[in-house]
């Protein structure tokens, strides 16, 4: 690459849709979830590392509560490189702070890629070439690239992405962005898909510095100002936005590169049946007994105790040190809800 590209690892989530196995601490993307013997924010750093040219050029954003952690996780990374929010703000701060950072250290010319932690990417050769023509993009034009995913299932938990007029890159399609939209109702996904014209939205972007600062001063400029004059301490007055609300769906710049590598954005428990698969109908970690159960996941970390499931059907069965959650596959959204009601509790903490 004739640019330098320097990746920030968005990892400051808190997986709440994998508990008991992810905690405050010990989120989502600290774990282990696919066998390889590596957490989704070890393999996200190490799928980025050929790209950046080495461990001094990723960049790493995540909270007070995790950055140690992310040490540990990370051993190579230079502590400098690791951006500490002082509270969670969504993704809209996130990326203006590491956008003004970045500009400050490597200049209004490098182009920056924003990558989620808890992604899963299964074609590390076909995502690099992607990466690779987005970067010679966004070098070569005024452009915000976001890459998007095209859909196999008419799924009602991305946000979707309508594809207008196109552009070419090393023979790659690229086309400016007609609209964002929010996740749709089955029938709408199904509608967007037999279009043709539709790539789920995978939250990945990459732009040069000037040009998403330029767009942010645009659209945004109730974040950017505050965090350009006080930095980390401009949190506590920042909204809580997401970058796609804040800037994308407002931007003129909204490119896309439709990019067909195997990839999952493990939303929750479910994610295991497309991660995992087995000859038998259930997914099953750890030690499980098993009679007359079918489509269900059991996961138990604990190696001196056993799950036993008679007779059941479409579960979740998760057994975690102090705590066990049995959900319905089809209710997994609604963890965070059942999380609120654990919040009231006393001494909730020692479950979180």
């Amino acid at each position: 690459m004739s640019s330098k590209f320097i990746p920030v690892i968005l990892a400051g989530g808190k997986g709440e849709r994998f508990w008991p196995l992810s905690r405050l601490q010990y989120p989502k993307q600290f774990l282990c979830l696919d066998r390889t013997g590596k957490s989704l924010l070890q393999n996200t750093a190490l799928r980025l590392l050929s790209l950046a040219g080495g461990w001094e050029n990723i960049i790493v954003i995540t909270s007070e509560l995790l950055a140690e952690g992310v040490k540990q996780q990370l051993p190579e990374l230079p502590v400098n490189n690791i951006l500490v929010e002082p509270e969670g703000k969504d993704t809209a701060p996130a990326v203006t702070w590491a956008s003004i950072y970045v500009n400050n250290q490597y200049g209004e010319e490098a182009v920056i890629g924003f990558f989620p932690a808890d992604h899963y990417i299964g074609n590390q050769t076909e995502f690099e070439k992607i990466i690779q023509t987005g970067v010679n993009f966004a070098q070569e034009n005024e452009a915000i690239v976001t890459l998007g995913i095209k859909p196999d299932y008419p799924s009602t938990g991305y946000g979707y992405i309508e594809q207008g007029e196109t552009s070419q890159e090393n023979n790659s399609p690229i086309y400016r962005v007609t609209r964002f939209t929010e996740k749709p109702d089955r029938d709408t996904a199904e509608e967007f898909i037999a279009t043709g014209k539709y790539s789920w939205n995978s939250g990945m972007f990459i732009f040069k510095t000037q040009v998403v600062l330029k767009e942010l001063n645009k659209y945004a400029p109730q974040i950017l100002q505050p965090l350009k004059e006080k930095g980390k301490q401009a949190y506590g007055s920042l909204e809580k936005i997401s970058i796609d609300y804040a800037l994308m769906e407002k931007t003129s710049l909204a490119y896309i590169i439709p990019a067909d590598f195997d990839w999952d954005d493990l939303g929750d428990w479910n994610a295991l049946e497309r991660l995992l698969s087995e000859e038998d109908s259930n997914v099953v970690i750890g030690n499980h007994i098993n009679l007359d159960t079918h489509n269900s996941i059991i996961y138990n970390n604990q190696d001196d105790e056993v799950i036993m499931t008679i007779g059941l059907e479409d579960v979740v069965v998760v057994r975690q040190g102090n705590a066990t959650l049995v959900v319905n596959k089809h209710k997994t959204q609604d963890i965070k809800k059942a999380l609120k009601l654990l919040q009231q509790k006393q001494n909730s903490q020692n479950f979180l």
